[in-house]
């Protein structure tokens, strides 16, 4: 496919309305967890606070390829995330978000991408405070659903 053909499917995908279908990753290290923030949140929801790696599907990209795409675009780090679960919201537009899990023997060295203000390594025990985490928390609660930490 020609790159601007792949553009404009990818512009399609960012710009849908309706479905968002969303990857993220846990990225697991012993007892520490990488979080992100973003330098441009308009994709966002305009949150500043902490996230896990996530980005929208692009066009017919399968979720775990996406996941894969995160951590190499995001934050430098080639990993083989397994998809954990799948929750499906509406909130303006439906949600279908793919939650992965990435297991490393040892901390990474992290490369953070042109969008990603900061990525760092938090104890599970440690983890900021839900009023950093963007989205009122929601890392938290996907962290404790996956059963990270416990």
């Amino acid at each position: 496919m020609r790159a601007s053909a792949a553009r404009k499917r990818w512009r399609w995908c960012v710009d849908c309305r309706v479905h968002r279908l969303v990857a993220d990753v846990a990225v697991i290290v012993g007892g520490r967890v990488l979080l992100v923030r973003y330098r441009d949140t308009a994709r966002y929801d305009g949150q500043r606070g902490w996230f896990l790696p996530d980005d929208l599907l692009a066009h017919a990209e399968h979720p775990t390829d996406a996941a894969r795409r995160i951590l190499v675009e995001q934050v430098g780090v080639m990993a083989d995330p397994f998809l954990a679960r799948v929750e499906s919201f509406g909130n303006g537009a439906w949600h279908l978000v793919f939650h992965h899990v990435a297991r490393l023997d040892d901390e990474a060295e992290l490369s953070p991408g042109p969008n990603t203000l900061a990525a760092e390594w938090f104890g599970l025990n440690a983890l900021p405070q839900a009023s950093e985490i963007a989205h009122h928390g929601w890392a938290l609660d996907v962290l404790a659903d996956l059963a990270i930490g416990s």
